[in-house]
């Protein structure tokens, strides 16, 4: 389904890049992984390049090395919980800001770095929402206003990037059974959580060619 297909992806190092790398390669195309931990090339990724998603000039040029690409999944970004909307401390602003930062910078400053890479022969970008964020939720706050701001600004790209060739859609998981998910919330039910070979099957449709009629599309995953 991506075969030949130039792929870069955000956050390629966590469980959901790894996993979204092994299919996209399995499926034909050429993987490129971005991130910022240092470590060797991830075993399915024909490249993997270290950047620090947060600064953009250094993403820029990180990107822009890698000439036409055909693909961006915007897998980076980051979870926490814990701090009330009215909380007035250094703590849950610090919050506030690590969750825009992670879920919402990490993505613009990948986008603004690729569409002139994708403007010659189109493409897709696939964005990394949240079904827990369509409503507001108790101490999660920061983290679903964050993934709010991921939706609208998937609907906004894909309005002005339509026109130009270019799809914009996102996923909108609900919890993703992933180590870190488990390290952090061990008392939950894992069986109600998205398994990730669930979950990079609908991510690579998205980058596909298959996908061509879907614009601005916000599709809601839940577990089988």
């Amino acid at each position: 389904m991506l075969k030949d297909r130039k792929i870069l992806i955000t956050g390629a190092a966590g469980a959901l890049g790894q996993a979204t790398a092994e299919l996209a390669k399995r499926q034909g195309a050429e993987v490129i992984g971005l991130d910022i931990v240092e470590g060797d090339a991830l075993p399915h990724a024909d490249r993997y390049l270290r950047a620090d998603l947060t600064d953009r000039a250094a993403t820029r040029k990180c990107i822009a090395e890698l000439g036409p690409i055909d693909a961006l999944l915007n897998i980076a970004g980051g979870f926490a919980m814990g701090a009330e909307a009215a909380d007035p401390s250094d703590a849950a602003d610090e919050q506030w800001q690590r969750m825009f930062t992670l879920n919402v910078e990490t993505m613009r400053n990948a986008t603004m770095a690729a569409v002139p890479q994708m403007l010659e022969r189109g493409g897709a970008i696939v964005n990394i929402g949240s079904k827990g964020a369509l409503a507001g939720a108790a101490q999660m706050s920061a983290y679903c206003c964050a993934k709010a701001c991921v939706m609208r600004l998937t609907e906004s790209l894909s309005a002005e990037l339509k026109p130009r060739g270019i799809r914009v859609n996102a996923v909108l998981p609900s919890v993703i059974d992933t180590p870190a998910n488990r390290k952090d919330m061990p008392d939950a039910d894992f069986s109600d959580w998205i398994k990730l070979q669930d979950l990079a099957p609908i991510i690579c449709f998205l980058a596909s060619p298959s996908a061509k009629a879907l614009h601005g599309a916000l599709i809601p995953i839940s577990p089988a």
